[in-house]
C-alpha cells in the first residue's frame, strides 16, 4: 500500500446522479424517498493516499464510501494518520459531524482509490421536510452511530486490550458466511490505533491468542479456533 500523502489534493470530483445502495445506507426506502436522495447525490473519486478531508474543514455536505478502504483519525505530520476508524464500503464517513458542528472533526484518508458520494446539507434538509419517512431513516443511521461510539467509549474505558482486541476479532465474523476466518485487509498499525495500543502490543496480545487456542495467525489470514472462549474474553 503507498504512504499516506499529506496534501489536501484529490481528484477532480465527478459531479452527477449516482446510483447508491440506500438500503446498506439507510435501510429499507420508498421509491420516492430514493429517488429525492439520487437526485442530491454526487460522486466524487479520490485517489488512494490523498486526504477525503482534514479536521476543522466546513462540512458542507454528509459523505458516504461506495466503493475502497477509508480510514479516519488524526494526521500528524511525522507519523501520517493514527487511524481511529478504518472503513470498508459501504458506509457511511461523515454523518453526524456536519450536522452537528458543521465541520470535520477529524481526518479522512482513502486507503485505496474510492468512490464516494456526499449530499450537500442545505438541499437535504429541504428534501427531509418534505419527506418524514426519509427524516426518521436518517434519525436511525444518526442513532447507530451514536450507539457505535458508546460502545467504544465503552470498551476504552472498562475492557483491558485483551477483551478489546478479542470483541474487535468477534465483531469482524459478524455475519459472515464463513465465520471461522478472515483475512485481515487493515494495516497491523491501524487496527492497533483503533483499539488504543502499540503496534508491539497487538503483535503481543495476538501471539497470547495463539498460545491460548483461541486463534491461529498466518501472515494476514486469522482464523477463530475456540469461538466460545474468544467471546468469553471480549465479554460478549
Amino acid at each position: 500500500m503507498n504512504a499516506i500523502a499529506p496534501s489536501l489534493e484529490a481528484l477532480a470530483p465527478a459531479r452527477g446522479t449516482v446510483q447508491v445502495p440506500w438500503p446498506a445506507l439507510l435501510g429499507s426506502l420508498s421509491a420516492q424517498d430514493a429517488d429525492a436522495l439520487e437526485r442530491l447525490a454526487q460522486a466524487r473519486h479520490v485517489a488512494e493516499g490523498r486526504r477525503i478531508f482534514s479536521r476543522g474543514d466546513t462540512a458542507h455536505a454528509v459523505v458516504a464510501l461506495l466503493d475502497g478502504q477509508a480510514a479516519s483519525g488524526w494526521w500528524h505530520a511525522e507519523r501520517g494518520l493514527t487511524a481511529e476508524r478504518v472503513l470498508h464500503a459501504p458506509g457511511w464517513l461523515a454523518l453526524a459531524g456536519p450536522w452537528v458542528h458543521g465541520q470535520h472533526g477529524c481526518d479522512a484518508v482513502a486507503q485505496s482509490q474510492v468512490l464516494l458520494v456526499e449530499l450537500p446539507l442545505d438541499p437535504l434538509r429541504a428534501v427531509l421536510a418534505r419527506h418524514p419517512m426519509l427524516a426518521l431513516r436518517f434519525s436511525d443511521a444518526l442513532a447507530r452511530e451514536v450507539g457505535r461510539l458508546e460502545s467504544r467509549l465503552h470498551e476504552l474505558m472498562h475492557k483491558d486490550a485483551g477483551a478489546r482486541l478479542a470483541a474487535w476479532i468477534c465483531a469482524q465474523f459478524a455475519g459472515r458466511a464463513q465465520p471461522s476466518v478472515l483475512r485481515l485487509a487493515e494495516r497491523k498499525r491501524d487496527i492497533a490505533s483503533q483499539l488504543g495500543m502499540t503496534p508491539e502490543t497487538l503483535s503481543r496480545l495476538m501471539r497470547s491468542l495463539s498460545d491460548r487456542g483461541l486463534i491461529a495467525v498466518s501472515g494476514y489470514t486469522l482464523r477463530v479456533l475456540d469461538p466460545q472462549g474468544l467471546r468469553g474474553l471480549a465479554g460478549a
